[in-house]
């Protein structure tokens, strides 16, 4: 699959413009999925020095990834039909509805769905519910 990762929120702690510290498992999770042959797509916000130092703190860690804001590595936005829309099988983003999951959950739905769109049984096994779902909704005092 192509995977879509956002840096700040979902990798580390949002301290924009600097690099908060790491989410816990993250890199170590991504470095896995991208072991098992899963294209990995740093998609973020960050742009020029602010990029450099995401992809190069990834970098010193270990984590390297297919491509970085674009769809391929050669991809250049003089090239036609460029778009800043990611094309991607999954996208992993803390600003997502109902948040980010921790990293051990967001590999066993990977795994567990094998698509990204899943069947309602695979839906209904890994614990998804609409009542869980609509107690998000509900307004807290």
């Amino acid at each position: 699959m192509t995977i879509a990762v956002d840096f700040d929120g979902t990798i580390v702690r949002h301290r924009y413009p600097e690099i908060g510290p790491e989410i816990p498992f993250a890199i170590d999770t991504l470095k896995l999925l991208r072991s098992e042959n899963h294209r990995l797509i740093l998609w973020t916000v960050r742009e020029g020095r602010l990029l450099d130092e995401a992809v190069e703190y990834c970098r010193r860690r270990g984590l390297d990834f297919y491509a970085v804001n674009s769809n391929y590595p050669e991809e250049k936005s003089s090239h036609a039909g460029y778009s800043r829309k990611i094309c991607a099988d999954l996208y992993i983003d803390d600003r997502n509805i109902g948040g980010i999951p921790d990293w051990g959950t967001i590999y066993n739905m990977i795994h567990g769905f094998g698509s990204a769109s899943g069947t309602r049984k695979e839906l209904r096994d890994s614990g998804f519910s609409l009542k869980k779902l609509s107690a998000f909704f509900k307004r807290t005092k």
